[in-house]
């Protein structure tokens, strides 16, 4: 669909926008999970991160922790339905002492029965993303948050086209790709739009929703008011219009939404939910995710 043709469906009716949506979503819902297995230090300058060290966010900072405690965190996923779990670590791209630590961590969690192996570890070069792939990595996540006519606005330390070249080469190599975006950065609606047709170009399997939770300390510790709930349901059924086979799936920021609105994203747009919590921000009791997913009638894939 054209730019022109997503923007009229965008400001059509919202309940006849969701229905037409709601034609593209399964009875199932995926879990997915992650652990923070390196948090803080970052040297790039993305204005909504808590982890950049650009800014005096007072986080926990800590090196990429064990392989017990990863394998302990997968278990504790797989007990909640979760069939991917994804080791994540900060920076903007793999630390050569680390990389091979984060290879072996991928390996042990491979060896886990009914859990998918993801990754996301910042951009990858050629050498890595082979590497990766060796190694037998199923799903690996980055992210483009947002569209690339907004990207300066949001790092200056890396660019959109950085973070697409890490996207080609993922799928070059055989894996699949999770690529999603963060809403309410002070983007506009055609801006949301742009976003949907570019991730349609790129083509993931699982197209991860953030929503801006400001972080106090950040450049946009005060951008609170920047998407209200009915735009961010116009622009979850916008981006599974454009994007008809990727999983929409509720990450970060989720509860900015109401109950009942999560409900409804998930009974229209939405077929995956990252449980549990996030990097630096508080998630959803995985039991929750679990009756909301039976009270609506779904299954969890």
């Amino acid at each position: 669909m054209t730019k022109d043709e997503l923007l009229k469906l965008y400001n059509m009716n919202l309940e006849d926008l969701l229905e037409m949506s709601s034609k593209y979503v399964s009875d199932r819902v995926e879990f997915c999970s992650i652990v923070n297995a390196r948090n803080g230090k970052c040297s790039q300058n993305c204005k909504y991160c808590a982890q950049s060290s650009h800014y005096r966010t007072n986080i926990e900072t800590y090196p990429l922790i064990d392989e017990d405690k990863v394998i302990k965190a997968a278990l504790d996923a797989k007990s909640n339905h979760a069939d991917r779990f994804s080791v994540v670590t900060s920076g903007k791209t793999p630390a050569e002492e680390d990389f091979d630590k984060v290879v072996n961590l991928i390996k042990a969690v491979n060896k886990i029965d009914g859990i998918k192996s993801c990754a996301s570890i910042g951009i990858l070069d050629e050498e890595m993303a082979k590497k990766l792939a060796d190694a037998g990595l199923k799903r690996f996540h980055h992210n483009i948050n947002t569209c690339r006519s907004y990207y300066p606005e949001v790092c200056t330390t890396h660019t959109w086209d950085d973070r697409l070249n890490t996207c080609k080469l993922v799928k070059k190599y055989g894996m699949e790709l999770c690529c999603g975006v963060i809403l309410g950065m002070g983007e506009t609606v055609e801006q949301r739009v742009e976003m949907a047709m570019e991730l349609a170009e790129i083509g993931p399997e699982s197209i991860p929703i953030n929503i801006l939770m400001p972080i106090p300390q950040t450049p946009f510790e005060n951008y609170h008011d920047k998407i209200d709930e009915e735009n961010i349901l116009r622009t979850l059924a916008i981006f599974k219009i454009a994007n008809p086979k990727s999983v929409l799936r509720f990450c970060g920021g989720r509860m900015r939404l109401s109950e009942k609105n999560q409900e409804l994203a998930l009974k229209t747009c939405v077929e995956g939910i990252l449980i549990g919590n996030y990097l630096t921000t508080v998630g959803k009791n995985p039991e929750d995710d679990i009756k909301t997913v039976e009270k609506l009638g779904k299954k969890i894939k």
